[in-house]
């Protein structure tokens, strides 16, 4: 895929990966769209050179209004990036229902409402391209993730469910999976975070992985390599390894 003269809309752009990212493919000559629910840091990112469109992923009928607003200001969409996504540590002794809905809400309903709306018209025209954000989290159970561990290993088979379904239709399906990013979402945690990349680092993954259409893209190499390889441990092991690897002295 030529990224210069695509059209891309980016959601969850307004800072960390997607606003790097919406940097990124504007300055390889792509038209970009960034989204988001805070107008002013939109805005920022956009520094005029980007289509500015504001919306919450999680209201379905704003998220339909966005696609054809941005439709209309950049005659069309040949990518979206769906980016927006919520991370709270979860406590299994302070367990709470609403920290789940909303992950679901934001990283999983998100998800399909940007789908639902960009998807009749890539179906029409046979062409374009949808791109998830999900996470390695999403590859096995973490400590204190199990509301966004969760939301990740779902968007994860629904994107692999869909590149089989629309394989024959003409539109493609890229699931992207990072490490640790420096972002406003992971400068709150207090865990360790190996192989941490910048965004602007992650960016230039993910703008290469759309220009080669790649199925897959999963950075950075040796988080890739640690987590594709924790996949293939039995569930016994590998919980009794992170629970050994989390317990506090005393």
């Amino acid at each position: 895929m030529k990224l210069a003269g695509s059209r891309i809309w980016v959601t969850g752009a307004s800072s960390g990966i997607g606003a790097a990212l919406a940097r990124e493919l504007e300055s390889r000559g792509s038209q970009v769209a960034v989204s988001a629910r805070r107008e002013d840091k939109l805005k920022e990112v956009a520094d005029g050179r980007m289509h500015v469109e504001p919306v919450d992923v999680t209201d379905k009928a704003a998220m339909l209004a966005a696609a054809a607003s941005i439709r209309a200001a950049l005659g069309g969409i040949d990518v979206i990036v769906l980016n927006a996504g919520a991370w709270d540590q979860v406590r299994v002794d302070r367990w709470d229902s609403e920290v789940f809905r909303r992950h679901f809400d934001v990283n999983l309903m998100g998800l399909v409402h940007g789908i639902e709306a960009v998807l009749p018209t890539m179906l029409e025209a046979r062409a374009g391209m949808i791109v998830g954000i999900a996470s390695v989290a999403g590859y096995r159970g973490l400590p204190n993730s199990e509301a966004y561990g969760a939301t990740k290993a779902a968007q994860i088979n629904m994107l692999e469910s869909m590149r089989v379904d629309l394989r024959r239709h003409g539109v493609k399906v890229q699931t992207v999976c990072p490490g640790f990013v420096k972002t406003e979402m992971t400068e709150r945690n207090s865990f360790p975070m190996p192989f941490i990349i910048s965004a602007e680092r992650a960016a230039t993954e993910i703008a290469d992985g759309i220009a080669k259409e790649k199925a897959e893209v999963v950075f950075p190499l040796p988080m890739k390599l640690m987590m594709k390889t924790a996949r293939l441990l039995p569930v016994a092991p590998w919980a009794a390894l992170l629970a050994k690897a989390v317990r506090r002295p005393g």
